[in-house]
């Protein structure tokens, strides 16, 4: 873990997403170049003033090339990364790291997916060799698990908790219905939310994230670079991963109304940004709502919820966009789309989108603090990442 932090030692002064959707109709090349010179035009900045890359893909190319021969870079050094779900997430982190220490001035952090080309409606998955006792579940089967879990330690009959689950749904399409980069820009009513054909039960095919093509991109400088280019930047307040150690498949006890490394990396990225009350301190948040129940234990583990309390804040609308603590409101993995590599940075596109006043539909009031947080693996081993961005320097 970061000892010392990060915050506000660089900023974001511009950002650029594609529409998340299926793009049949673009390459890789093609998302690529749209985000970046979005990101460019939005910083007033060129493509040659980029000292360095970063670039998150999980499967759609292969090293800094994928890059540089869409951008037709200078010979910068591109470095690709993936971090599964959190891949976007990592390259905005290894790009923020860079200029931090004084190595570069301004640089691009940019991720890219295109899921839709295969013809399959999940995650394409290459697993490497194991010795035969990792668990053969599918992504829906194994987020699953979380529902009754939650359901039974908490008193929830089944009927209760497939409306709270629905509840979730409904209200990320709700909020993706206002956002014109969406994949699904329509409001579903709880009723047919909750009748959606099965999954994996009592998953049904609305309690699972969109699986889109799209790419997004960010530019990173220093702090006391950041108002030569523009006067409302985006502070980095934090920066936090936790990657687990394994054993949770192995356990009898596991507890899957919780994942811990939710919990280290939010307790590691409020106390680099000084947040001791994350549902009072913070202003809006986007999370990886892969899969309903694991948006619902994901208010809990970072602390928007006392444990066992989270579905009735659900119930109770204070997730809402009008809620106390607005939650993926620009939809979400399951209303704007999951393409893998770009979702982290999509979540800080939203963030940025908020703090200088052009979210347009979904705009909030006056938001000067946000969380975005991905998850990428299975609740008893993954990867989780959050970051802090801010509006104002502390």
């Amino acid at each position: 873990m970061s000892k010392k932090g990060i915050t506000d030692r660089v900023a974001i002064i511009g950002m650029g997403c594609t529409r998340f959707t299926e793009h049949w109709d673009k390459s890789v090349d093609d998302l690529l170049i749209e985000a970046a010179y979005e990101a460019f035009a939005d910083a007033g900045v060129e493509p040659a003033d980029m000292e360095a890359a970063w670039l998150g893909t999980m499967d759609s190319g292969y090293a800094g090339m994928t890059l540089s021969s869409a951008l037709k870079t200078a010979y910068i050094p591109v470095t690709r990364v993936e971090n599964m779900c959190a891949t976007g997430s990592e390259a905005f982190r290894q790009a923020c790291y860079a200029v931090a220490s004084g190595a570069y001035y301004m640089v691009l952090a940019i991720g890219v997916e295109k899921l839709k080309d295969s013809g399959y409606s999940g995650l394409v998955l290459r697993e490497p060799p194991s010795d035969g006792t990792a668990l053969n579940l599918t992504a829906p089967a194994a987020f699953s698990l979380l529902a009754p879990a939650y359901f039974n330690k908490y008193g929830l009959t089944p009927e209760q908790g497939k409306e709270v689950l629905s509840r979730i749904a409904w209200k990320n399409h709700r909020n993706g219905a206002l956002n014109p980069k969406a994949q699904y820009r329509s409001e579903v009513p709880m009723e047919r939310i909750m009748k959606s054909p099965m999954v994996a039960s009592p998953l049904g095919v609305m309690d699972c994230s969109g699986v889109a093509d799209g790419a997004a991109a960010a530019i990173i400088v220093r702090t006391d670079l950041a108002e030569k280019y523009r006067k409302d930047p985006v502070y980095v307040k934090a920066l936090s991963v936790s990657v687990g150690p394994g054993d949770g498949r192995l356990r009898q006890d596991f507890d899957f109304t919780y994942i811990q490394e939710n919990i280290h990396a939010a307790k590691e990225a409020y106390r680099q940004a000084g947040i001791t009350n994350p549902r009072t301190q913070l202003d809006l948040a986007e999370v990886h709502d892969c899969f309903t129940p694991t948006e619902l234990i994901i208010y809990e583990d970072l602390g928007f919820s006392e444990r066992g309390t989270a579905w009735r804040d659900v119930m109770n609308g204070v997730f809402d966009l009008d809620g106390e603590l607005p939650v993926n409101p620009d939809g979400g993995l399951k209303s704007f789309g999951h393409p893998i590599g770009a979702s982290g940075l999509r979540m800080m596109y939203e963030l940025y989108l908020q703090f200088q006043g052009r979210a347009g539909q979904r705009q909030l009031d006056t938001p000067k603090l946000g969380l975005t947080h991905n998850l990428g693996g299975f609740p008893w081993q993954c990867v989780s990442f959050i970051s802090i961005l801010g509006k104002e320097r502390y």
